[in-house]
């Protein structure tokens, strides 16, 4: 529970500081971890990324300012950080619907993005298997598609890649060449600063020549925590990796390396049968 009460550290620290800059660099520090695994537990408990929160903050404390007080538009754009009263405008149009100055004289279509409060309880009702393995490094072939973090559109976008690539005979020719593990989904290059992810799926290389329209990639040596998925897909996964993110890592003291992330699908039966096996593979280290 101690990584929860920094990560609410962190949250006061940013709600006393919206109107200077903020580097995430500084606010990680607050909760005493690195800064990729902070911004990556921090998407993984609130939906949000670090940045996009800190947005919708100052907007809606620059909303409250501007119709509970005579301030001007432009002097409330620059307290939060925005360069010109356009750039100010342009975001809070995005946010609320409306102009700055049209939010001045009707506050009615506001709306309000609240302070985050974690309210997380590590349950331990249920038990969470999970190994420590060390791995060298290794290449992966397979195709991968570009999505956001942003809303959730990943979760829409990655499960629909996977329906493509099984209904078009993708995954049935990369299955022909896969290593041990069978065929994965990887994201080989998360930043949680840009709001994007590549996914990839993808199998250990086991061929000369890659065909046209393939990628490749190397993942590097790791120490990995893996753990168990079972039930149908998608669903089962997502429920593996929320408790991963919200009961596993704050209670066992362990932080993401930063590398790729694998999703790793060793059987061939039917991903959508309520005992279907897989794998979550994290980098991981104290």
């Amino acid at each position: 529970m101690e990584g929860l009460q920094r990560m609410l550290d962190s949250i006061d620290h940013i709600e006393n500081n919206l109107d200077r800059d903020l580097s995430i660099a500084e606010i990680a520090d607050i909760a005493y971890m690195s800064k990729f695994h902070f911004q990556r537990l921090f998407n993984m408990l609130t939906g949000y990324t670090v940045s996009e929160y800190i947005r919708n903050r100052r907007i809606t404390v620059a909303a409250q300012e501007l119709v509970n007080s005579n301030a001007k538009v432009i002097d409330v754009a620059l307290k939060y950080g925005y360069e010109s009263p356009e750039s100010f405008a342009k975001a809070f149009r995005k946010i609320h619907g409306v102009s700055p100055s049209t939010a001045k004289k009707n506050s009615k279509s506001l709306k309000a993005y609240p302070r985050l409060s974690f309210q997380i309880q590590i349950k331990g009702d249920v038990e969470m298997d999970y190994k420590i393995m060390k791995k060298e490094g290794f290449t992966v072939v397979g195709k991968s598609i570009r999505t956001s973090i942003i809303d959730g559109e990943n979760k829409r976008e990655i499960p629909a890649f996977w329906k493509e690539a099984n209904s078009n005979g993708f995954v049935e020719e990369l299955s022909k060449n896969c290593g041990p593990r069978g065929i994965l989904g990887i994201c080989p290059d998360f930043y949680p600063q840009q709001e994007n992810i590549t996914y990839l799926i993808a199998a250990e290389k086991r061929m000369d020549q890659v065909p046209p329209g393939w990628v490749e990639r190397v993942i590097r040596a790791a120490n990995w925590a893996v753990f168990p998925v079972k039930g149908a897909m998608p669903d089962a996964m997502h429920k593996v990796w929320d408790r991963i993110f919200s009961e596993w890592f704050p209670s066992t003291g362990y932080e993401h390396d930063g590398g790729p992330e694998l999703e790793v699908y060793k059987s061939k039966a039917d991903p959508y049968q309520e005992d279907y096996y897989s794998e979550i593979w994290i980098p991981i280290k104290k």
